[in-house]
């Protein structure tokens, strides 16, 4: 099966039209202010007003009050919640929306825990861990963490590149990889031919 790819971090229309002409399957919209791909509710409403069908638009919370979220929902046609803060089960789940659960792996990480805490989660995406800041921080972890039956689709996120994307799909065999500043000219600013280099490696691994 075909590995599938999420852009995340998309601030302008342009840069979700070029992912999706590139064939990503899904875009990432951060609504997290510290990050430098946050974007306003008007600038994610643009985004997804550009964009064709059957294209996946994934919403990133960090430890965000439901009224906040319930906010975006209202303007921002979202297809689905990625929860990247240290949120539990139940508060995921009270938006009653399809999610997936973001674990910053460190070494003693129990990610099979992880999965069975988050059993309504449609996938775990599994990011490098880092004091810094949630994510996006193009940190790659130590992939031989990760246990060869999740039990639950994997997404592997953390310092991904068009360079070691093939090598981290034979080693993990996920079913889906997220990037974002792998393929950035500057921080929330994407480039064209770092998604498309980024694509075909995925694409020439599949065949």
């Amino acid at each position: 099966m075909r590995t599938r790819v999420k852009i995340c971090g998309i601030t302008r229309p342009q840069d979700a039209i070029t992912a999706i002409e590139q064939g990503a399957d899904a875009i990432g919209l951060v609504f997290y202010a510290p990050s430098p791909r946050n974007v306003s509710i008007e600038q994610a409403a643009e985004i997804v007003a550009s964009l064709p069908p059957y294209v996946s638009k994934v919403g990133l919370f960090v430890n965000a009050e439901p009224a906040f979220i319930s906010s975006v929902l209202k303007r921002v046609a979202l297809d689905c919640l990625q929860f990247h803060g240290d949120e539990t089960a139940a508060e995921c789940e009270q938006i009653n929306m399809p999610y997936y659960k973001a674990i910053r792996v460190k070494n003693d990480t129990n990610l099979l825990q992880y999965a069975s805490q988050y059993p309504r989660a449609n996938a775990l995406l599994l990011d490098a861990y880092s004091e810094a800041a949630v994510g996006g921080t193009g940190q790659v972890f130590d992939w031989s963490l990760i246990p060869s039956e999740m039990g639950k689709p994997i997404i592997l996120a953390g310092g991904l590149t068009p360079e070691n994307v093939a090598q981290a799909i034979k080693q993990v065999r996920p079913y889906a990889v997220d990037v974002s500043g792998g393929v950035e000219a500057n921080k929330g600013i994407k480039d064209a031919s770092k998604i498309a280099s980024f694509m075909q490696a995925v694409n020439q691994f599949r065949s």
